[in-house]
Formats: structure tokens, sequence, C-alpha cells
């Protein structure tokens, strides 16, 4: 099944067997088909609420759930959409604070498929129109909307008019897409900049920096940079952000990682560019506090899988990302390092920023994707200087993980998914 969408629910996977036959499930880009589908729809994008549209290569996807947080915390009712999903199809739809369930996905999957065809639409873009439609048909004050892949091309772009718009971090990933050099990867995430709305974005060096500046220049969209127009410094302590507005001081945030006080500080950002939606420095605090966004540097529960270790779980599938992720678990070294990737991403460049950290590399496959065999991924490990070995299934390789010392699940958003349904953890 394309992107590892399975549902319990007979009336979902019904549709969702449909979807799998009339779509290959690759990575499309373009606008051309959604733009059809939509159009069949009624343009369901024209009625929704104030949008929050955030790219980027790593962080979208925490940016939107510290968004979400502050929002909610103001009182406001918020959609969101994500991808993928961990464990539950569903989880890529929440409507105003709750995820969509599963009689209405059924009927807005169908509803998208019947008016499809002719179009073949991919996966992706099936779920963003029926998405699309639910955010139509439901009362909101805000919608954040995560983009897929890229920005310029992806689904999501087909909304005219956000309130604002933001970029996370960028790093190299899907270049056989979005091209091979990082400024090209940062003019396809810049494509979501529209004329008089805002760009909020992290700092970015060199070529890609100008190539950002360039395209929200060309689209008349004002840029608001870190470093330029907002300040973030961090701490034990908590936040300290300054704009034009004044000096924010926050706690610390509730995801673990450096990283993650830089997305904290994006969706503050964003949030503080914007003038249609009041959020005040009290909703911002209690968000730092409240955010939830599992499988980021997520401690596992005491479960099957886990067997009352310390087992700490991320969805890190880039260079980018792990080298973030090193960082982060610097303090629990040494660790053994439980990985599974994807045939479409750099193994070397996911292993080699954990040499000195991990005391072993264990390899998994990640089920139900195309994914290195975990011989094959060890070999890779092996030549990068990691003691390795290859196991049939991630409860083979948890078993074996030595109890002296942390292990971290790395690799995938869809092994973590796995893992979080083997320890009987549910996202809600």
């Amino acid at each position: 099944m394309a992107d590892g969408a399975r549902s319990d629910h007979p009336g979902v996977q019904e549709e969702l067997n449909r979807l799998a036959r009339l779509s290959s499930g690759g990575d499309r880009l373009g606008l051309e088909r959604i733009e059809a589908s939509m159009g069949r729809l009624g343009r369901p994008q024209d009625l929704f609420p104030a949008v929050f549209h955030v790219a980027g290569t790593n962080g979208k996807g925490s940016t939107c759930a510290f968004l979400r947080a502050a929002l909610e915390a103001a009182g406001h009712q918020v959609h969101v959409f994500t991808s993928p999903h961990l464990i539950r199809f569903n989880e890529r739809i929440r409507l105003a604070g709750k995820l969509i369930e599963d009689e209405p996905l059924a009927d807005l999957l169908s509803e998208v498929l019947d008016a499809s065809d002719g179009i073949e639409p991919s996966f992706f873009e099936v779920t963003s129109a029926a998405a699309m439609l639910a955010f139509a048909r439901t009362p909101a004050d805000a919608l954040v909307l995560e983009v897929g892949m890229g920005g310029r091309l992806d689904a999501t772009n087909v909304i005219e008019r956000p309130l604002v718009t933001g970029i996370a971090s960028l790093g190299l990933d899907h270049q056989q897409w979005l091209g091979p050099a990082l400024s090209d990867i940062a003019g396809e995430k810049a494509g979501i900049a529209k004329h008089d709305v805002p760009l909020v974005t992290l700092h970015y060096d060199g070529n890609a920096a100008d190539r950002i500046g360039q395209v929200a220049a060309e689209r008349g969209a004002p840029w608001f940079p870190l470093g330029s127009d907002w300040e973030l410094l961090s701490g034990p302590n908590g936040l300290q952000y300054r704009d034009e507005q004044g000096e924010l001081l926050l706690p610390p945030p509730r995801l673990a990682g450096a990283h993650q006080q830089l997305n904290a500080g994006l969706a503050v950002a964003m949030l503080r560019h914007q003038d249609r939606l009041d959020v005040d420095e009290r909703a911002l605090r209690a968000s730092m506090e409240s955010v939830q966004w599992p499988a980021r540097l997520q401690c596992l529960a005491d479960g099957p899988l886990a067997m009352g270790r310390e087992v700490w779980l991320d969805g890190g599938h880039n260079a980018a990302a792990a080298e973030a992720l090193a960082m982060a678990m610097r303090p629990h070294a040494p660790l053994t390092l439980i990985a599974g990737c994807l045939r479409t991403k750099d193994a070397e460049g996911l292993l080699s920023p954990f040499l000195g950290l991990a005391r072993e590399v264990l390899t998994v496959p990640v089920p139900d994707q195309d994914c290195y065999v975990p011989s094959e991924l060890s070999d890779i490990a092996q030549a990068l200087g990691f003691q390795s070995t290859p196991f049939s299934s991630i409860k083979a390789a948890v078993d074996h993980a030595s109890n002296d010392r942390p292990s971290l699940i790395a690799g995938s958003l869809y092994l973590a998914g796995e893992v979080l349904r083997l320890n009987g953890e549910t996202v809600t």
C-alpha cells in the first residue's frame, strides 16, 4: 500500500485499496492534477480559514505542532494537515483539534476518487484533496498546512492566499525532484511565497539565502529571516525571542533537542508576523509545554517492545536530520543505534554522524517499504567504521541491544510508526 496506508476500518481500507489500484503512489510534483481535482470538487481551498503554510526539509512538522499548540492555547479552533502518518492514516487530517473519524474519512476519499476520473492523481494528491474538503466543511479559526515535498509544485500549494508562510531548516533530500544543490531546494521551498503574504524563515547561508530572497522578491512576498527581522537565543532556562514588537522569555520547549528550539522560534515568529488571530504571550508560553509531536526524540513508554529499557525514537531520515539528532543524543552516549533506511535516502549520511556516539549499529528492515535489506545497511555501517549486525525485525534488534546503554531507533518515519505500534502507543 502506498505510503504504508492501512486502516482497521473496512470502509477506509476499501477506499485506500481503490486508490492503490488507480495510483502508483509514487512522488509526483505539479499542480495540474490537484487543480483539476479541486475544480471538480468546487474549489474547497477558497473556503479555508486563516492558513499557516509551512515548508522545509526538516522541522516543518514540528513547527506545525508548535503552531497548533499556540493557537489552541489562545482558544482558537485549528485544522492541521501533516504527512506521513505514523500508525493510522487518520493522523494526517485533524479537524478543529480532533483526528478525523473513520466514517467521514471513507466518504471523503470516495468523493475525491469519484471526482478524479481521468485525472490520475497521486496518493498524496488524493489525500490532500480529501483533507481540503474536510477543512472547507468544518468550521475553524485556522489551518496549519504542512507541505509534503518541495513547495512550489506541492499539492498543498494550490492555496492562493495563506495568512503567513514559513520555511524550516534546509538540507539535501529528494534531490531527484527538487534539484542537486541546496540553492535549488531552497528555491523550491520558497515557491510557497505569495504576494503581500509574510514569508518567515530561519537563517540560511550563501546561495540558499540568495535564492530565497530572489523568489520572495519575484513573488512580492515580504521576507522575514531569523537574524534580520527576528532573533532567537536559546539556553537551559528557555528561549529569548525578540522582534520589532518586543522581547519574549519562553520556557524550554517540551520537545527535546536544540533543533526543536529553532522550530519553536519559527512558529513564534510566524504567529507574530500576522495580525488576524490573537495569540498572546501566555499562549506562546503554554505552547512550549503542551506541544506534542510523536517520534521526534521520543523516549518510549514501558511497553511490549521497550520492556522497561531506555529506548529513544526519532523519524529523522536524512543527513541533516541525523546531524541534529546525533547532537541531541550526545549526552546519552555511548548508545546502540538501531537503524532502517529507505533506498531513496543517503544511508551513509544517515549513519556517519553517529561515529563516536554509537557503540554498535543494529540494522533492521522498514516494513512495507522499499528499503535497504539489513545486511546491506550493515555492510555500509561496517565500511564507515561501526560494529554492526543485521536483524530481520525491529523486535529482534531491540531484544539484542544491551541493557547497559540507551538505544536509539532512527532512519525513517515509517520505521518509527511501526515501533510505536509494536510498543502499544497511539497518536491522538
